[in-house]
């Protein structure tokens, strides 16, 4: 079905009146086909409140073309009821559940409609039969960790189903944002998810330059990558050590570990903070490296490298390690497609997404770090490609500090395009991250929209424990190391 969409670019503004606004029978059969025969997904499903109405808009990504796809269709408060996407289009999920949580907007026929944010007394899935147990864990945890709760239907070690309840830390930062000042709306980005500082405040920075058709300087551009490239790094590496640490291999962990606090430190060293605030703003960077700095870091890199190197392959060469990953907690790669994954999880089910290649911003259109895929999809998938990419991304910035131009890092970003959307793609350490802004007529913020990368794989870690033994929960929960901050919002 041929629907006449809008076609977007990653962080740039488009006026309101340029996106087509459908009726829902049209709107919906557009969604499913793209994301079944145009190989299209689903990057975000939201509502916007309009009176007598809600503006329901649909954001698809076709990744091969570099697409960004935005259709609106409008459902009248009298009657907020729609046949839901689900069954056809799995992947539209927990959008469904969180626009019946925020806006009442009811998707008949959704199989398990229940809060995503809010499910205090919501009935959790159940599994009958003879010697059938559950075993609950959390939202207090014994280790210094967020809350979540986990509910396992097993049958003596065998999880039949695992079910995930969030909304513990639901801070209401979408609804503050409207509300705050530029300044402080770019404290509550960073506040997003306190491991991925840099990349939400990028994807807000981006969003924000979009929106006063701003371009920064080209040393910034390369700034700001260097950070998130460092972030990527530490957040990789620390997984890595914890990984070591669950299967009892002591020494990478410890080794690990160490390298974890040297990227820190170089992402300290650079932004003045070791999770990198106050660094990243609307209009380039608010510091700079001299000279001897940019050599101190390439030395240290150096250094670094090679390290990473020898632990890594003494890691992934050690039998009783590969015996607890391989084969566990694993994931197709129909199954990644189907749910909707993202980011190095993903990857590791051998699909082909990176917003860096397919969306690219910043210095990441003129040099793009080579996407590593894998294909077996497990928890050894998950913990390799987080090294691999380490490896990748020490190679890119050794490259990048070599070539960093001579500008000024910031120049003053304000005025927003009146009655506009952008739409603005970053990828972090875990994946895509989505910052979405909408200005009123005075260009003012009257909606944002953020979508964490894990809004999109904790399905991925409930079916990965499918038929899995409870006692490998460790491994694959820090083999996706997922946010609930960066979730509940």
């Amino acid at each position: 079905m041929k629907i006449n969409s809008a076609i977007l670019k990653n962080g740039v503004a488009m006026a309101l009146h340029e996106i087509p606004e459908i009726d829902f029978i049209s709107w919906r059969r557009w969604i499913i086909e793209s994301c079944q025969l145009a190989k299209g997904r689903v990057i975000s499903l939201l509502a916007e409140d309009h009176g007598d109405r809600m503006r329901l808009y649909g954001l698809l990504g076709i990744d091969d073309r570099g697409e960004l796809r935005l259709a609106g269709t409008d459902l009248m408060k009298n009657d907020l009821r729609y046949p839901s996407l689900t069954p056809d289009l799995p992947e539209a999920h927990w959008f469904e559940r969180e626009l019946y949580e925020q806006h009442n907007i009811l998707p008949e026929g959704h199989p398990w409609l229940k809060p995503i944010r809010r499910g205090d007394y919501a009935p959790f899935y159940r599994v009958e039969g003879e010697e059938i147990h559950e075993v609950a864990v959390g939202p207090v945890h014994a280790g210094i960790i967020e809350p979540g709760h986990f509910r396992f239907q097993c049958h003596g070690e065998k999880v039949f189903h695992l079910e995930i309840q969030l909304g513990y830390q639901h801070r209401g930062i979408e609804t503050m944002f409207p509300k705050a000042n530029p300044s402080r709306q770019a404290v509550l980005a960073e506040s997003i998810a306190g491991d991925t500082v840099v990349g939400h405040a990028l994807c807000y920075a981006h969003a924000m330059e979009g929106l006063a058709d701003k371009s920064v300087s080209v040393r910034a551009k390369e700034l700001r990558v260097v950070a998130l490239e460092l972030e990527r790094m530490a957040n990789h590496v620390g997984d890595l050590g914890m990984l070591s640490s669950d299967v009892g291999f002591l020494p990478a962990s410890a080794y690990f570990g160490r390298l974890r606090g040297e990227f820190l430190n170089l992402l300290m060293e650079l932004t003045g903070n070791r999770y990198g605030r106050s660094f990243i703003r609307p209009g380039g960077t608010l510091l700079d490296l001299s000279k001897e700095k940019i050599l101190d870091f390439w030395k240290r890199l150096e250094k670094s490298e090679q390290e990473f190197r020898d632990v890594s392959d003494l890691f992934f060469s050690e039998t009783s390690v590969l015996a607890r990953f391989e084969q566990t907690g694993v994931i197709s790669a129909e199954l990644a497609r189907t749910l909707g994954l993202v980011g190095f999880p993903a990857r590791a089910s051998g699909i082909g997404h990176d917003v860096r290649s397919d969306y690219p911003i910043g210095a990441y259109r003129v040099h793009k770090p080579p996407m590593v895929r894998l294909t077996t999809g497990d928890v050894y998938a998950r913990a390799r490609i987080r090294s691999l990419e380490v490896k990748r991304s020490l190679e890119f910035l050794k490259e990048g500090l070599k070539a960093l131009t001579v500008e000024k890092t910031f120049l003053p970003c304000d005025r927003f395009k009146f009655s506009s959307l952008v739409v603005s793609l970053v990828e972090g350490w875990r994946g895509e991250i989505v910052h979405i802004a909408i200005t009123d007529s005075s260009g003012k913020i009257r909606l944002f929209k953020i979508i964490d990368p894990s809004f999109h794989n904790w399905q991925g870690l409930q079916m990965a424990m499918r038929d899995g033994q409870i006692s490998d929960f460790p491994l694959c929960n820090k083999s996706f190391n997922l946010s609930y901050a960066g979730h509940d919002l």
